[in-house]
């Protein structure tokens, strides 16, 4: 009933693995890592084991930290649709009716979710053991560090479950998931990173740690979900497809909307009591006062929670104690926003798609460029405030740290780098939702792409730099030796300055392209380059313009309206 004859567990494998979109992520997983392996060997005829083991334990190190964060991230995406899709689908309820035990669909559901990224990871084994030869790293610690990888992605993956037992959409089980997660996966990656001169000694460390600590949060979440799925608050949802707002003001606990308050009603207005002005823009309106917050408040007030007590901290080290990691906070504060803006545009045109009025709403009065503007601006609104939160420490570093007098560009570059990504995952959450006809696969394509444009850069250059830079000196040394002429950059050295340039569209390398004295004395810690951060802006504005035109194109022409 648990695992071998788990009805559950057996139907999501066979719907799940059987899809032709995971074999080709398994395919395109795959090409990546033999890429990976092909480019970072070392270009010599013959290798001295024990002088090039530092380059093989770097590599090795490479090699899991990627699959983790690819872990940590790909884990959520998995996992926190597993009880939302059967609410969504109107058949959780049939589910608590069946004659399985709650235990049984909780460890079903885990089971299946992580199945995929399981299999992923596990045919990764080949391919990272081809780096055995290069020295540095024994097999007994490259099974070590899989079997950590595995528990993590188990905890990762019952986190989400527990998020997803929890609130009515996928959308919001997401955010939170992410929001729990990535703190975790952020500080086993540093943890592993610092004791990385010692490979013996982390993983003994990391041995005696991380699977006693998952195996306890594993087995308090997996009672805590099944408690929910025996007890369930949410069963009749139904009925439940709008929240009383007032109503759960009344019944909240922590944190409580006011939305007649400033500065709630900010990015969560008050019903309306009048009617519409005329020029108004009734598709914003609609969105900003009901659409946004038809299932209510409570994943915003949850958002807001966590990312402030997770701010603290970041905020007191980098912005006050330590001003030169200034743009530490600021890349927290664009990883907030890339997590929560998409969840408020995602679903924007997916949802009536869904609900089948796409086409009535094609056929008022109301233009493709007023519909499309409202529900960006609306999106927008709500996903640029809950980040603005986040910068009031900002504006009071501002007045009580001078150093932060004399970089006031800087400070207003951060604040344009912030703005403008706001506008972006809004964008692309929007455009996405265009393409889609589903909300979870719009979701799920926004997060991918913003990922790929701006964390993606940045892990190819760091690899590109890493993995060529070497040769690249190697093979200029050389060429002058055996040549009187003026050298010429090899090949190679390609690889590397493009991988330079396509970090140009990420917000996160526009961050340290800004220039930030942290000495009265006019020494500069972060040169920076206000060349880089002109080229980002002006890509980024480029890029957004281009992606609403062909929104407003596609829907004048009627694309994909009716199914």
């Amino acid at each position: 009933m648990y695992l071998l004859e788990n009805p559950v567990l057996q139907r999501e494998l066979l719907v799940n693995l059987r899809t032709a979109r995971a074999f080709l992520l398994l395919l395109a997983y795959q090409m990546l890592l033999a890429a990976i392996v092909y480019f970072a060997w070392p270009q010599v005829e013959r290798l001295d084991l024990s002088a090039d083991q530092e380059a093989a334990r770097r590599l090795f190190d490479l090699f899991f930290l990627g699959q983790f964060v690819l872990a940590s991230l790909m884990a959520p995406s998995f996992a926190s649709g597993t009880l939302t899709g059967e609410k969504e689908r109107k058949t959780y309820e049939m589910l608590l009716a069946s004659p399985l035990k709650p235990g049984a669909i909780v460890l079903g559901k885990l089971l299946a979710s992580l199945a995929h990224l399981a299999l992923l990871i596990f045919t990764s084994l080949p391919i990272v053991m081809l780096c055995l030869p290069l020295g540095g790293v024994s097999l007994y610690e490259l099974l070590a560090a899989y079997a950590i990888l595995m528990v993590a992605v188990a905890t990762f993956g019952m986190i989400s479950v527990a998020c997803s037992s929890f609130f009515a959409r996928t959308a919001s089980s997401l955010v939170v998931s992410y929001l729990l997660i990535l703190p975790i996966a952020l500080a086993g990656a540093f943890v592993w990173q610092m004791l990385g001169q010692n490979g013996g000694l982390r993983l003994i460390v990391l041995l005696m740690t991380v699977p006693a600590a998952a195996a306890a949060t594993i087995l308090l979440l997996s009672l805590y979900t099944a408690r929910t799925l025996l007890y369930p608050h949410d069963v009749g949802s139904e009925g439940k497809d709008v929240v009383d707002l007032e109503k759960e003001a009344r019944e909240a606990v922590g944190l409580v909307i006011q939305r007649d308050q400033f500065p709630d009603r900010l990015f969560a207005p008050p019903k309306r009591t009048q009617l519409l002005d005329d020029h108004k823009n009734p598709v914003y309106d609609k969105e900003i006062h009901s659409e946004i917050f038809a299932q209510g408040t409570l994943m915003l007030r949850l958002v807001i929670q966590i990312s402030m007590f997770l701010a603290i901290p970041l905020m007191a080290v980098c912005l006050y104690f330590k001003p030169q990691y200034a743009p530490l906070y600021m890349a927290y504060v664009i990883l907030f926003n890339i997590l929560v803006g998409p969840v408020f545009s995602a679903g924007s045109i997916t949802s009536e798609r869904e609900r089948e009025t796409l086409d009535l709403l094609l056929t008022t009065e109301i233009s493709p460029w007023m519909i499309l503007s409202g529900k960006l601006i609306a999106g927008f609104r709500v996903s640029s405030v809950l980040t603005g939160f986040l910068l009031w420490p900002l504006l009071l570093a501002c007045v009580m740290v001078p150093y932060y007098w004399t970089n006031w560009t800087s400070v207003l570059a951060y604040l344009s780098v912030i703005l403008i990504t706001c506008i972006t995952t809004s964008m692309l959450a929007l455009f996405c939702s265009v393409l889609f006809r589903k909300t979870s696969h719009s979701l799920m394509c926004t997060y991918l792409v913003i990922i790929a444009l701006f964390c993606g850069t940045l892990a190819f250059d760091y690899f590109a730099q890493l993995a060529f830079t070497p040769a690249v000196e190697t093979a200029v040394v050389d060429y002058t030796s055996a040549s009187n002429t003026e050298p010429e950059p090899p090949p190679i050295t390609m690889v590397a300055e493009v991988s330079r340039q396509l970090t140009l569209i990420s917000p996160f390398s526009a961050l340290w392209d800004v220039p930030l004295k942290v000495d009265l004395d006019g020494a500069t810690d972060n040169p920076g380059d206000w060349y880089r951060f002109s080229i980002f802006m002006g890509l980024t504005i480029g890029m957004n313009a281009v992606m609403f035109g062909v929104m407003v194109w596609l829907f004048r022409t009627r694309w994909r309206v009716s199914y």
